[in-house]
């Protein structure tokens, strides 16, 4: 599977599957954006935005504007493991520094030019409520 992973992909999607009520919904909007990037030397980056963020109303965003903007991207960067249809990211640098420092777990499902990448159980970055979310890249090169 290694092999499979090393190269660029784009976001497609982000589902949040809610594990107390098996409620799905689309966690990131209709039209994300972010891509991931697999090295061979064993490196990681990705930066995902949510499809609806506001550009702030000045050059500098206001407190609010920035709060807002955190909690519609996630970025971080590392190295990665693959064991079987796990990969896990060991993140270095992050920009929650909540994550830095962490494995993330993901559970990788190849589907044509696309691979589905799920979490474990955990709380959800955006509403805390414990859930699965499911990434589905395609492949750029």
């Amino acid at each position: 599977m290694n092999d499979r992973l090393i190269g660029t992909w784009k976001l497609v999607s982000v589902t949040a599957e809610d594990s107390a009520t098996g409620e799905k919904r689309d966690a990131w909007g209709p039209n994300p954006e972010g891509f991931i990037n697999y090295g061979p030397d064993g490196r990681m980056i990705v930066i995902n935005a949510r499809s609806n963020r506001k550009k702030p109303e000045g050059a500098a965003p206001t407190p609010a504007e920035a709060a807002d903007l955190f909690q519609g991207v996630l970025a971080y960067a590392g190295t990665y493991t693959v064991e079987g249809n796990t990969v896990t990211h060991h993140v270095d640098i992050s920009w929650n520094e909540a994550w830095t420092g962490t494995s993330q777990v993901r559970h990788a499902r190849f589907d044509g030019n696309r691979v589905l990448l799920s979490t474990e159980p955990s709380p959800d970055v955006v509403n805390g409520r414990m859930s699965v979310r499911t990434m589905t890249w395609e492949k750029l090169t």
